[in-house]
């Protein structure tokens, strides 16, 4: 069975590396009917943020990554939080004492400086096993415990890197557990992966340079190795570095804030340094499990696309709608209407969203996209006589043009998109006008926005009065000017 592990330490927010990391173990966990584990390592108690595990857990339930063992659900290898843990380091640290392969280090800060001074004098690399004290105090908590390596050449399999080797010389006698009785991460994951039955190891592709010390530890403790999986950086924009917070990338509940849909989000990070060989790009989470595979893993750095995220974004928001209407749609929407919003009933807004989603990337958008169809917007006569089709007409002819529409949609009984559009063609000819001088006119006086929906479908949300009004309002505007 596969067993596999998420480890995130509560550090702060959840960027979009550590849910990839997420990711990955969850399909291949899922796609093998196998196990998923959530456990946090929490062992550097002076990084840890208040609320950071929450925010942990409450992104992974957004995503719908569920865990079959960790915090909330409890399973057979509590307790899951590193901190409550020491006990076990400590019964597995004995082990290595007994054996001699590790030792109590009681050699102050001071000298190991010193240590690394005299290394960079003589221009060798530092290497702490070289500098190993003979005499060893027997070990308590309050002393760091350091493994005693020995060195030599190391060869193993990455399932995503290929075969790889490193020599003795970068292995060293790495500190397992630290003054105050926790343990390292190097120590401590090798660890819990074994106390849990982890066989599918996947962490960042900055652990490989690690490993020939990971390996040495499973040696010395008589550990099989598990698999190991080396996830690729995410890459800035720029495609020359590891993404950072500095290269605008956003938290994952600042994307969730923002409007971006659970779905997308998990799409775009799965396909983010992997693919199935075709040119799909949208899949739902049903088929990234039934594709996902190791072997389609990319072994270099997938550059972060901001714009990519967000067209796929709008790509899911119509999906949803398509598939399953509406009001799945509206659903999500709520919290990200504009304020003057909330003295309509959901009707209307479900209305004014059917004829503007296929324009949203995300659902914040709703909030400037939608505001003319809640209160009357600004009239500002220059977004009139700038505009490209209309800078030819006077005020006075654009407010004409404006009273004739009036005057001829006042005629309609039945107020729907169908009659409406009869009756703007019908106004054509009346008026001879070009569709983008008549329409640009009319949609500018209605709602001063940047764009809007088809015309006839937001004249039919806004309602006959409405309309009529805002045009009047309009035309009488250009005509005192």
């Amino acid at each position: 069975m596969v067993r596999t592990r998420f480890a995130p330490s509560p550090t702060g927010y959840i960027h979009i590396g550590n849910v990839r990391s997420a990711i990955y173990p969850y399909l291949l966990a899922r796609q093998n009917d196998g196990v998923l584990i959530l456990r946090i390592e929490d062992t550097d108690q002076a990084r840890y943020v208040e609320g950071a595990t929450e925010l942990i857990e409450e992104t992974l339930a957004w995503l719908g990554l569920q865990w079959n063992e960790g915090p909330l659900v409890g399973g057979p290898n509590e307790p899951y939080f590193q901190s409550e843990r020491k006990a076990i380091y400590h019964k597995w640290a004995k082990k290595l004492i007994d054996a001699g392969r590790a030792y109590a280090d009681d050699t102050s800060s001071e000298q190991i400086q010193a240590y690394r001074e005299q290394c960079a004098k003589e221009k060798v690399p530092y290497l702490y096993r070289n500098f190993r004290p003979h005499n060893t105090p027997e070990w308590h908590e309050g002393l760091p415990l350091r493994f005693k390596a020995d060195p030599k050449p190391r060869k193993w399999h990455d399932e995503v890197m290929g075969d790889l080797e490193a020599g003795p010389e970068v292995q060293d006698d790495i500190i397992l557990i630290k003054a105050d009785g926790l343990p390292t991460y190097n120590f401590a994951h090798i660890v819990d992966d074994a106390e849990m039955g982890v066989n599918y190891v996947m962490r960042g592709v900055e652990y490989v340079s690690s490993t020939p010390n990971y390996l040495a530890l499973y040696e010395a403790l008589g550990l099989e190795v598990p698999k190991l999986v080396s996830l690729p950086h995410i890459l800035a924009p720029t495609g020359n570095k590891k993404l950072g917070k500095r290269d605008g990338a956003k938290s994952v509940t600042e994307y969730r804030n923002d409007g971006v849909l659970a779905e997308a989000m998990l799409n775009y990070l799965a396909c983010l340094g992997w693919n199935d060989g075709s040119e799909q790009e949208i899949y739902t989470k049903d088929e990234l499990i039934a594709k996902f595979s190791l072997n389609r893993i990319q072994n270099s750095g997938a550059r972060y696309d901001e714009t990519k995220l967000l067209w796929m974004n709008g790509q899911w928001i119509r999906k949803i709608v398509d598939e399953q209407g509406v009001e799945q749609l509206y659903e999500r929407t709520l919290g990200f209407w504009p304020e003057t919003a909330t003295s309509y009933d959901d009707e209307y807004r479900k209305r004014v969203l059917n004829i503007i989603y296929d324009r949203l990337k995300v659902l914040s958008d709703l909030r400037t996209m939608t505001s003319y169809f809640f209160t009357d917007p600004t009239i500002d006569l220059d977004v009139l006589v700038n505009n490209k089709f209309l800078k030819k007409f006077s005020e006075e002819e654009l407010s004409d043009i404006l009273m004739a529409t009036s005057r001829k949609l006042e005629t309609i009984k039945d107020w729907n998109p169908n009659t409406i559009q009869s009756t703007l063609n019908a106004l054509l000819t009346e008026l001879d006008k070009k569709p983008a001088e008549l329409f640009s006119v009319i949609r500018i006086a209605l709602s001063f926005a940047p764009f809007s929906p088809a015309l006839h479908l937001t004249m039919d949300v806004l309602g006959k009065n409405t309309t009529l009004a805002r045009l009047q309002k309009t035309a009488t505007a250009l005509e005192n000017d």
